[in-house]
């Protein structure tokens, strides 16, 4: 079984050209994250919630200083208003 790692939702983006939405998920600490792409369509039909476990191997590594700020930021006042399966 895959250890996983709570995240939080950090950033939530429109494509202009793709109608895609983006979703990025962030560890509270900043460090890592995970981004998730869906069309407009297909996310009408998915649950967008103020937290998720993700496989720790899906994570990446945040390296901006400054995003990797943001993401802290973000996501500690996302598990501080939020339950995690809580829809935003």
């Amino acid at each position: 079984m895959s250890e996983t790692v709570q995240t939080w939702l950090v950033e939530r983006s429109y494509g202009q050209s793709e109608d895609l939405v983006t979703l990025v998920y962030a560890t509270r600490d900043g460090e890592r994250h995970v981004k998730q792409q869906f069309s407009h369509r297909m996310l009408f039909n998915k649950e967008v919630t103020a937290g998720r476990d993700v496989p720790a191997d899906r994570l990446e590594a945040v390296t901006d200083a400054d995003t990797k700020e943001r993401y802290r930021t973000e996501a500690g006042q996302m598990a501080e208003s939020h339950d995690p399966d809580e829809e935003v």
